[in-house]
């Protein structure tokens, strides 16, 4: 049955639904000779009469009433696919892939679900990792758009700022220059620091802000796999760490941890959304690309002080 049509299938509930083939080829807007043509069509793909020609009109056969049947399947299998094909192309609807470095697990599953709020019908593929993780995804297509404080150099990439992304340096509330007011770097020497692994952000910007101070020769580096194994260490007395401050707003607000106050700090840097330039973009991940750019700010944590 390769060479059946959709335009056959038309004919057929047209045929059914006028009573007569001339009034059926009124409606299709075509000459009779031309809906006959497509019937017999039809008739010589499935090998079967479904039609029995009558004075009174055309009557369906007991093939036909099972053709029409089986077709009513068909037309509400394209129904679905031209609704899909327009949610698609309008961003309603579609697979939405977006990553997000581990530090923006503090806002994005908020900011990503009032997007989806907007478009129900957007399927969802969301994927946490540290910063090489998220670019690898970015750069193999798993993910379409970013979530990330620092762009990629050695991609095509757009980047659109969406919000200030400030680090401290957190303590417990008893450590000895808690309070401290106008500390210098000099005063953190011997201090024991906490650190993300090699390929995170956090890492990266640990080591640009101690890079050629006096406190390079700290007595004792931890490195841990995660902010909220980080946290835990810091309240535990383990030793300090550069973190984002919107990882710990939660823990300065209840007394769990304070910020120094510390030359340099906080370090600003911003959040961004990015995508590959080389590629282009599904409507749903350009919506919720727009979405972020002009939303983002507001679902990021207070900056505690």
């Amino acid at each position: 049955m390769r060479n059946l049509s959709l335009r056959q299938i038309e004919a057929l509930h047209a045929i059914v639904a006028a009573g007569s083939l001339v009034q059926a080829a009124a409606a299709l807007n075509m000459t009779p000779a031309a809906l006959t043509a497509r019937v017999k069509g039809l008739e010589e793909a499935v090998g079967l009469r479904l039609f029995d020609r009558t004075p009174s009109g055309m009557r369906l056969t007991k093939a036909g009433e099972a053709a029409l049947e089986a077709s009513r399947v068909v037309k509400e299998a394209m129904r679905d696919f031209a609704e899909a094909m327009r949610a698609i192309a309008s961003g309603e609807g579609g697979l939405l892939s977006v990553g997000a470095v581990s530090t923006a697990k503090y806002f994005a599953p908020r900011l990503i679900a009032a997007f989806l709020a907007t478009r129900p019908k957007v399927e969802l593929r969301f994927l946490i990792g540290n910063r090489d993780e998220t670019i690898r995804s970015l750069r193999g297509g798993t993910i379409e758009v970013a979530l990330a404080g620092r762009p990629p150099r050695d991609l095509p990439v757009e980047t659109y700022s969406f919000g200030a992304h400030p680090y401290v340096l957190i303590a417990p509330p008893d450590h000895r220059l808690a309070g401290g007011k106008g500390l210098t770097r000099a005063e953190l020497e011997g201090e024991a620091f906490l650190f993300r692994e090699a390929g995170s952000g956090t890492r990266t910007l640990f080591e640009d802000y101690i890079g050629d101070t006096t406190i390079r020769p700290v007595q004792v580096g931890i490195e841990l796999g995660s902010n909220e194994t980080i946290k835990q260490a810091v309240m535990a007395g383990l030793g300090i760490a550069l973190l984002s401050a919107h990882t710990i707003a939660a823990e300065v607000a209840s007394g769990r941890l304070v910020s120094l106050d510390v030359e340099g700090l906080p370090i600003l840097r911003r959040w961004h959304v990015v995508n590959r330039t080389d590629r282009t973009l599904s409507p749903a991940a350009r919506a919720f690309r727009d979405f972020a750019i002009r939303e983002g700010e507001h679902f990021l944590p207070g900056v505690m002080g």
